[in-house]
């Protein structure tokens, strides 16, 4: 696969930038275990590592600007929830790290944690499809005018209006289990909570500011789950 000079820099920017949170994940994870010798903890990390490198090589440029640039217009309510997405979901890591170390939970038997990566794998695919589909994706809230922001409708968003939600859901939940932790399901279960009040937050920002999401809206009429919500 080759590209033009300026967009293999830019793409290249885009998969180091993405390396920033596997690598904080990683030390997070490590450090609580105190070892090295965690399969389920590589396997978790391959993944993401094998996932930012195919998104960062053919997702659209537009969207690497979007994820490794400052940008203006972002809502003040997001900050404040990344930040606490960020804070929950590394503790997450750490006390599933020292469950390892400490054998609080016990053995969690092997098939289900295949079970639970399956589930993790699919949880990811759904994520990275939204991703792919999306060219205004963003880790933050906000309405991209600069780039003519419109409602996305296909891919996985011709079924329910927040995928990336939906699978990064799916992922936070089933990767205590994948990781041997019980006890890492409790800050998995609020990390969980936070991401159904930001999907809340930002569909009512976009039906009020996003023209034409409202008769998307109307089109597609679930958020997370269909037929549930």
């Amino acid at each position: 696969m080759t590209f033009p000079n300026g967009e293999r820099h830019l793409r290249l920017r885009g998969f180091f930038f993405g390396l920033i949170p596997i690598i904080l994940m990683g030390a997070v994870l490590f450090i609580g275990a105190g070892t090295f010798a965690w399969l389920a903890a590589w396997a978790i990390l391959g993944v993401l590592l094998v996932t930012t490198a195919i998104i960062s090589f053919t997702c659209s440029t537009d969207l690497i600007q979007e994820r490794t640039l400052e940008q203006e217009g972002v809502k003040e309510y997001d900050r404040k929830m990344l930040w606490l997405l960020n804070l929950v979901g590394f503790l997450t890591l750490f006390i599933a790290g020292l469950d390892l170390r400490f054998g609080w939970t016990g053995q969690i038997s092997f098939s289900l944690q295949v079970v639970g990566f399956i589930l993790f794998l699919l949880g990811y695919c759904l994520f990275s499809w939204a991703m792919l589909s999306n060219r205004f994706f963003s880790r933050i809230v906000r309405i991209q005018d600069e780039k003519g922001h419109n409602p996305v409708t296909t891919g996985p968003y011709r079924f329910v209006r927040h995928p990336s939600y939906l699978g990064f859901i799916v992922i936070v939940l089933v990767q205590p289990i994948v990781l041997g932790s019980l006890l890492a399901l409790i800050p998995a279960l609020v990390t969980a909570a936070v991401i159904v009040w930001r999907t809340s937050l930002e569909d009512r920002t976009l039906v009020l500011e996003l023209k034409g999401y409202e008769a998307y809206a109307r089109q597609v009429r679930y958020r997370l789950v269909p037929g549930v919500w």
